[in-house]
């Protein structure tokens, strides 16, 4: 789910830059999807880790407790999240005001990598906790309803 949020960004930026689609986009946005998957599936470790704490202690088996909980994973990685993905974005940030050689084909590289950073963060760090928390939800409603 974080690779077409993050397209999202990239999309912009590069509308915003007046940037077409070419090899040098392509390698930024390759590069994009590795980071932005890298988000994700860290969020979900982190959420699936305090799901199974929820499933396994002593708190009410309840909509709240579960909610809780999952805030409580998800606000575990809101300071590494913001670290890496701003150290990248800042890093990167340099290239897109370069104007030395190459410097055309490093923007086309960087533009994509910056705006994607940016989506795939908030959807790494608003989104997915909500979608999680919804479909663990359901699932936990179904398990429990079972005959």
């Amino acid at each position: 789910m974080t690779i077409p949020f993050s397209l999202i960004g990239k999309v912009w930026l590069l509308a915003a830059l007046d940037y077409n689609f070419s090899v040098a986009v392509g390698v930024g946005l390759i590069a994009l999807a590795g980071l932005a998957t890298e988000m994700g599936v860290l969020m979900l470790l982190y959420l699936d880790l305090s799901y199974q704490h929820w499933q396994q202690s002593t708190y009410p088996d309840d909509k709240i407790s579960l909610f809780k909980s999952l805030i409580d994973g998800a606000s575990q990685r809101i300071r590494p999240m913001l670290m890496t993905s701003l150290a990248s974005f800042i890093g990167l940030l340099p290239i897109l005001w370069s104007t030395g050689a190459g410097a055309d084909v490093m923007k086309r590289i960087a533009a994509p990598m910056v705006g994607g950073i940016v989506s795939a963060l908030v959807m790494v760090l608003l989104v997915l906790p909500v979608i999680y928390s919804f479909w663990k939800q359901l699932q936990h409603k179904r398990h429990h309803n079972r005959p």
